[in-house]
């Protein structure tokens, strides 16, 4: 066993504080990871404060893990001591259902195993997650990271990087696509990164004109505020995809409406609320689409960061010790991040 420091909740009012416990040994399939640096995803949030009714205290949260492996087990064949590896949002799935066997672990039709406060097969308690100094992971769902990219901004990619390249990549996305973001937080800078780079005529929907220049630098060639109706009606009907990463609830309709025949609308937020329903009439006029996605499976998570690699794509982010990691959410709930807090678990050592 590894003896592991951690920060951790012990309820959904209480602050996270430290937090020891013992990693299980690795067994022959697995690998034991140091971790040097974990994204703070919103989702860490909201499941610290129960806010989706399903936390299992005490919560070690975190899900874009990145560092060294340490250890490996007798037979390991993809990872070796001293490469650089990530962990994502899972760490298991059934691997037996039609949906894992076409490399959609995600999709699980027994659930995948979350890479915290999803029950630990291996130990028979509860996942911890990247909050900490050490993990042991299958190697099948363990991550090459490559050597060319910041460490530090490498680590959203495990979660915010593939939420938004996995729907860009799976609806076609690429040149000559007119694509519209809507919201620029953690998601949405991701996906107007990555969607240059996929080649696309990229145009962010936002509320705030004050993020237009931002916006333009991380790779949108138009900017729209969205609550200014002259500034939205040019886009009616003209947009091939849309990735909604607003994670509030809003008027799908105002998106929709800006896209052409057979064009997508896919959510990737989540708000607490849910959204008011579309008009149909909006839908059925034009066969638009309204759909989700998810995060991405294994193999398309290693080509979204193989990807990154081969365009020098990082997240934007704030390095912060964990003793900040309270301070961090209050400044979540604020939105004052740009664009993603990362915690140095160098500090916790």
């Amino acid at each position: 066993m590894t003896s592991t420091h951690a920060y951790a909740a012990h309820g959904a009012t209480t602050p996270l504080g430290p937090f020891s416990f013992n990693r299980r040994s690795p067994g022959p399939n697995d690998v034991l990871i140091g971790i040097r640096y974990c994204g703070v995803c919103h989702s860490d949030l909201h499941m610290v404060k129960n806010e989706w009714g399903q936390t299992i205290y005490p919560i070690v949260p975190g899900h874009e893990i990145v560092g060294e492996i340490l250890e490996v087990g007798s037979s390991v064949r993809a990872f070796k001591p001293g490469d650089l590896a990530g962990v994502g949002c899972m760490v298991d799935s059934c691997r037996t259902c039609p949906e894992c066997k076409d490399g959609q672990e995600q999709y699980c039709e027994k659930g995948m195993i979350l890479t915290y406060n999803s029950p630990d097969r291996h130990t028979g308690g509860i996942t911890y997650g990247g909050y900490a100094t050490h993990i042991v992971v299958d190697q099948a769902f363990a991550l090459r990271v490559p050597l060319n990219l910041d460490l530090a901004g490498t680590a959203p990619l495990l979660c915010a990087g593939i939420t938004t390249y996995s729907p860009l990549r799976h609806w076609g996305v690429g040149k000559g696509s007119r694509v519209g973001v809507v919201g620029l937080g953690g998601l949405g800078h991701m996906a107007l990164k990555l969607a240059h780079a996929f080649g696309a005529h990229t145009t962010l929907f936002t509320t705030s004109a004050g993020k237009a220049e931002d916006a333009r630098r991380l790779g949108a060639d138009a900017v729209v505020v969205s609550k200014n109706a002259e500034e939205m009606k040019p886009y009616a009907n003209s947009l091939d995809f849309i990735l909604d990463t607003a994670g509030a609830s809003h008027n799908l309709d105002l998106y929709l409406q800006l896209l052409k025949r057979d064009g997508t609308l896919c959510l990737v937020g989540l708000p607490e609320h849910g959204h008011p329903s579309p008009n149909i009439g909006t839908l059925i006029h034009k066969r638009r689409r309204l759909a989700g996605s998810l995060i991405g499976g294994i193999r398309e998570t290693q080509e979204m960061l193989d990807f990154c690699a081969a365009h020098n794509i990082v997240s934007d982010i704030e390095l912060i010790p964990i003793q900040k990691i309270n301070e961090a959410y209050e400044r979540m709930l604020k939105s004052d991040v740009r664009y993603r807090f990362v915690i140095d678990l160098g500090t916790l050592r």
